[in-house]
C-alpha cells in the first residue's frame, strides 16, 4: 500500500498534519481550533486509507456550511441549535481537508479556491439568513410589519461580512501584484503603530471585540443565544432588533479593518 494511504498513528499524523506552523497561526486559526484539532486528527486518520481527497472533504464542508444558514430559517429554537451543530461540523471538516492534504502532500490552487468559496458563501449566507428569519420569510410575519425591511438589513449584514473577509485577501492580491513576498501570519506583520490613532483605538476595542463575532461558528452561537431570549421576548422581535445592530457593527468593523490595514506595513512597499 502507498505510504500516503497507510493508516498512521495519531502522533505520526499530528507531526505531519498539525505542525507548529499550523497550530501556531496567529490569525488564520479560529479560537475553536484549541479543541477542534484534537478531534479532527482522528477523523483524518480514518480517511487516510480511503479514496477521500482533500478537495472532496472541502466540498462536503461547503455543503455543511450552507446548512448553517438554512437551519436559521427553521422557526423556533431548533433552527439555531442545528446551526450551531453544523457550524461545529464545518470547522472539523475545515481542519480535516488541510490535514489530509498535508499528509498526502497534495496541494493545489483549487484547494485554496474551494476553501475560500466555503467560507465566503457560508458566512455571507448566515448573515442573510438572520435577516430572513427576522423578516419572517419562513413561518410568517405579524400584520403591519414590512418583512423586506429586515431582509434588507440581512443583505447589508451579508455584504459587510463579505467585504470584511475580502479585505484580507485583497492585501495578498495587492502584495502579489506589487512583487512583494507573502505576508507571514504573525502579529508583528500586521501590527499597527501603537502611537497612532488607529493603534490606540484597537487597544480599546480589545476589551469589546465585537468584530470577532462575524464568523459562522460565532454567529451560530449568537443566534442560539438570541433564540433563547426569543422564547420569552418573541423570536422575530429579538431578531429584528439584532439584525439591525449586527449590520451596524459589521460595517464599523469593515471601516476599522480598512483603516488598520492602511495604517500597518501590510500594503507598504
Amino acid at each position: 500500500m502507498n505510504d500516503q494511504h497507510r493508516r498512521p498513528s495519531i502522533d505520526e499524523l499530528r507531526a505531519v498534519s498539525q505542525p507548529p506552523s499550523v497550530r501556531g497561526r496567529k490569525n488564520a486559526e479560529h479560537w475553536s481550533g484549541f479543541y477542534m484539532r484534537d478531534g479532527s486528527v482522528r477523523l483524518t486518520r480514518l480517511l487516510v486509507p480511503t479514496r477521500a481527497t482533500p478537495n472532496g472533504v472541502t466540498g462536503v464542508m461547503i455543503l455543511t456550511g450552507w446548512c448553517i444558514g438554512l437551519s436559521l430559517l427553521i422557526p423556533g429554537i431548533l433552527g439555531p441549535i442545528l446551526a450551531v451543530f453544523f457550524g461545529q461540523l464545518q470547522m472539523y471538516l475545515d481542519a480535516v481537508d488541510g490535514e489530509l492534504a498535508r499528509w498526502r502532500q497534495r496541494f493545489s490552487p483549487a484547494g485554496i479556491f474551494l476553501d475560500r468559496v466555503a467560507h465566503y458563501t457560508t458566512e455571507g449566507f448566515v448573515g442573510l439568513a438572520i435577516g430572513l428569519r427576522a423578516a419572517g420569510v419562513v413561518g410568517g410575519h405579524p400584520a403591519g410589519v414590512d418583512p423586506w425591511k429586515y431582509a434588507f438589513f440581512g443583505a447589508l449584514l451579508m455584504s459587510g461580512i463579505l467585504l470584511n473577509k475580502a479585505l484580507n485577501d485583497l492585501v495578498h492580491v495587492a502584495r502579489s501584484l506589487s512583487g512583494l513576498d507573502r505576508l507571514p501570519d504573525t502579529a508583528e506583520a500586521k501590527a499597527v503603530p501603537a502611537t497612532s490613532a488607529i493603534g490606540m483605538a484597537r487597544k480599546v476595542f480589545r476589551f469589546l471585540p465585537f468584530y470577532r463575532i462575524f464568523h459562522s461558528v460565532d454567529l451560530g452561537l449568537v443566534c442560539l443565544a438570541l433564540a433563547i431570549v426569543g422564547l420569552f421576548a418573541g423570536d422575530q422581535q429579538v431578531f429584528r432588533v439584532s439584525v439591525i445592530v449586527l449590520a451596524v457593527l459589521v460595517w464599523l468593523s469593515v471601516l476599522g479593518h480598512f483603516l488598520a490595514i492602511m495604517a500597518s506595513s501590510r500594503v507598504k512597499a
